[in-house]
């Protein structure tokens, strides 16, 4: 009897914790505009900070995402300023509430999946958070020669309507170029984009995420390599891009 009661102490904790993060989500539906607030937004995430760091641990990424969101903005999210976020179209201070929610959302679902686990001593490992990358992913590849110019990478920027170019050297995917770090070259430099090729501004290696990791560590690894945009794999092979913008669309809720 007593092996069996201690076992059941983690599940208990477990519902416990999942059913306090629950009722803080709850607590957000007012400031979207689904009741009245009884209190501060300013009280609300100072509480909301507190729980996530003591059923998560001060260290969590979740804790850092929440952070984040409450900047409401796609630089905060990934610790970067170098790049201008595309825009949602949508209220900022929204956007940013909505960013809350979603960070919530995640913690709600780290909590399921450690409760899942516990009894599974053999499991090795960390455990997803929340939705994977790959369904939030860009699909569409988009690349170019390494070869080409840069005239000719804005160019197809421009069309494509995307911030990032993949660059191959007609057998593999050997860097990428940003919208943002052609005109740096071109600018700064005095380059000629007529004539100069793109692979002497591209980044290489390329930056890439497994397609089945959760979101949060697509934001870890693109604050670590100061990147809004890797490559999503699977099985070695590229399959999409995911950017900065694909992340805020997620923690916004816009689709």
């Amino acid at each position: 009897m007593a092996v069996l009661t201690n076992s059941k102490k983690p599940r208990v904790s477990f519902d416990r914790s999942i059913e306090r993060m629950r009722e803080q989500l709850a607590e957000l539906a007012p400031f979207l505009g689904k009741g009245k607030p009884t209190r501060s937004l300013d009280e609300f995430d100072f509480e909301a900070e507190q729980l996530i760091g003591d059923l998560l641990g001060q260290t969590s990424d979740l804790l850092h995402a929440y952070e984040y969101a409450e900047l409401g903005e796609a630089a905060g999210l990934v610790n970067m300023t170098d790049e201008a976020p595309e825009g949602t179209g949508m209220d900022s201070q929204r956007q940013s509430l909505l960013q809350r929610s979603r960070v919530l959302e995640s913690c709600i679902s780290e909590l399921e999946a450690r409760r899942s686990a516990e009894p599974k001593k053999t499991k090795v490992g960390r455990t997803l958070i929340g939705p994977q990358v790959a369904e939030h992913m860009s699909p569409e590849i988009r690349s170019l020669s390494q070869d080409a110019t840069l005239q000719e990478a804005g160019q197809l920027m421009q069309k494509w309507k995307t911030g990032s170019l993949l660059l191959t050297d007609k057998q593999s995917y050997v860097g990428f170029i940003t919208d943002s770090m052609l005109a740096r070259e071109v600018v700064a430099n005095g380059l000629n984009p007529a004539t100069t090729a793109v692979k002497t501004c591209m980044r290489k290696p390329v930056v890439a995420i497994a397609g089945d990791r959760p979101i949060i560590e697509a934001v870890r690894l693109m604050k670590e390599q100061a990147t809004r945009h890797l490559a999503v794999t699977q099985d070695g092979q590229i399959i999409g891009v995911i950017s900065v913008s694909n992340i805020l669309r997620y923690y916004s809720g816009v689709v």
